[in-house]
């Protein structure tokens, strides 16, 4: 029983390798509303594969464009006229979010009524990303250990994605607790100036019906 589960918590660990299909259809002109992006989230100097087969060839009329980039302004490409596999790998700059987009513009008259280009997009990160293959060939691993050396490296990036969320939590509860404390001593601090002001009033008015003769 016990050795099934450990079997069991390796196949739950195995990297599920899927790719992303989607049709683009082609748009007269550039413009940012036609780009079809998918977002992903990387940590700070992580390695990430990029992978693009897009069907059709270069003339026919289309022209697949594509871009990445972060949510914080660093590009990491923007290959044109894209047909074909393509490929492109970067280390990330910074923990947010990063886009990879496509655009698909008409560059002539296509031999179709609606002319469209089919992508099939494949990104891997971390562990995922490396060439296992080239590694087990370098180093002379077996096909069991290099499996294991990947698990590994899957298991501790999913070590260090947990303490990332771990800190953003405890941030922003800091943040929270800070902020609270802030509106406490500002309600206090509103609520003495409205009895000071109220205070004050009563004895200005007090004051002046004195001098009035009124009381």
């Amino acid at each position: 029983m016990k050795s099934f589960f450990n079997w069991a918590v390796l196949l739950l660990l195995l990297p599920l390798s899927y790719a992303l299909k989607f049709e683009l259809v082609a748009q007269p002109g550039h413009s940012a509303k036609n780009e079809r992006c998918i977002r992903n989230f990387v940590t700070k100097d992580t390695l990430v594969v990029v992978t693009a087969i897009v069907s059709g060839s270069r003339g026919d009329g289309q022209m697949v464009n594509m871009h990445i980039k972060d949510a914080v302004g660093n590009d990491y490409g923007r290959p044109k006229d894209v047909a074909g596999e393509k490929r492109m790998a970067f280390t990330s700059l910074a923990d947010t979010a990063f886009d990879v987009c496509f655009e698909n513009t008409l560059t002539g008259r296509a031999g179709t009524p609606n002319p469209l280009r089919l992508v099939e997009l494949d990104i891997d990160i971390g562990a995922d990303a490396r060439d296992w293959s080239a590694i087990q060939a370098s180093e002379k691993l077996k096909p069991v250990e290099t499996e294991l050396r990947r698990i590994e490296e899957t298991v501790n990036e999913i070590v260090q994605e947990m303490e990332y969320l771990r800190l953003r939590e405890q941030k922003l509860r800091d943040t929270n607790e800070s902020t609270n404390e802030r509106v406490k001593w500002f309600a206090l601090g509103t609520m003495g100036m409205l009895v000071g002001l109220g205070a004050w009033q009563v004895v200005y008015l007090r004051a002046y019906f004195r001098s009035k003769h009124l009381i």
